[in-house]
């Protein structure tokens, strides 16, 4: 490729690149629960905050947005995305059916030392709980959601990556906005529990084990519909 090709190409490059690491900056801050549900992300705001342009930080929200993270209104904007009871009973429904087949594929690849990192990362993880704190628990919660992805990442189906990053993030809304209890999103023993199976090699009890983890995460969830009031209704009750 000649140095005129280049220059061409890198303008563009430099876009795209640009526009990712702003995407995953504001993919982890919604996965670690650092911006809620409703949040407005202007773009001028963004692009502020990341020193670029409103062009680029449209860019990064245009991708968010296709993930489902992000909702764009005609003449209102960019906000992190506010996923509806069916929406959030339909994420954890594709959850159910993905992940067995994802723990099937990665049993088929792990080796010893991806066991071993699984093994830390659940030790990390039992650490975090253990310390108080905002930044601890942000950090709880991305650790907990990093053993679902590191899964997926094992099974060397990149596919399937990508879109267990889209459900582990999109989760992370539902379960900030209809979480009942302060228990981190994942429970730390029933990682431990799916591990010990796959060092079993007993792959359909590590997806039994999964499947029930998954429910567990969703009986947590206060999925109930709720009714509206008027401003005056709202203060009368």
């Amino acid at each position: 490729m000649n140095s005129s090709t280049d220059a061409l190409l890198t303008p563009g490059d430099a876009t795209d690149s640009g526009a990712q690491q702003i995407r995953e900056a504001i993919r982890d801050a919604i996965v670690e629960r650092r911006l809620a549900p409703g949040t407005k992300l202007s773009e001028s705001d963004v692009g502020a905050l990341f020193n670029v342009s409103r062009t680029l930080a449209r860019a990064a929200l245009q991708a968010l947005s296709y993930e489902g993270l992000v909702s764009v209104e005609k003449n209102r904007g960019a906000f992190v995305a506010y996923p509806s009871p069916e929406e959030a009973r339909q994420i954890f429904a594709a959850r159910r059916l993905v992940e067995p087949g994802i723990l099937r594929s990665a049993a088929e690849h792990i080796t010893a030392p991806q066991l071993a990192q699984l093994r830390q990362l659940l030790v990390e993880e039992g650490r975090l709980m253990g310390e108080r704190g905002q930044s601890a628990r942000r950090a709880e919660i991305k650790a907990s959601g990093d053993f679902h992805l590191m899964l997926a990442a094992i099974s060397g189906n990149l596919i399937m990556q990508r879109f267990m990053e889209e459900l582990v993030a999109r989760s992370s809304l539902v379960i900030s906005l209809y979480g009942q209890s302060s228990a981190s999103s994942c429970g730390h023993a029933e990682h431990g529990d799916i591990i010990t199976a796959l060092e079993r090699k007993d792959v359909d009890t590590a997806c039994h084990l999964m499947l029930h983890h998954i429910a567990h995460i969703e009986a947590d969830l206060d999925l109930r519909e709720r009714k509206s009031f008027g401003l005056k209704e709202a203060f009368e009750r």
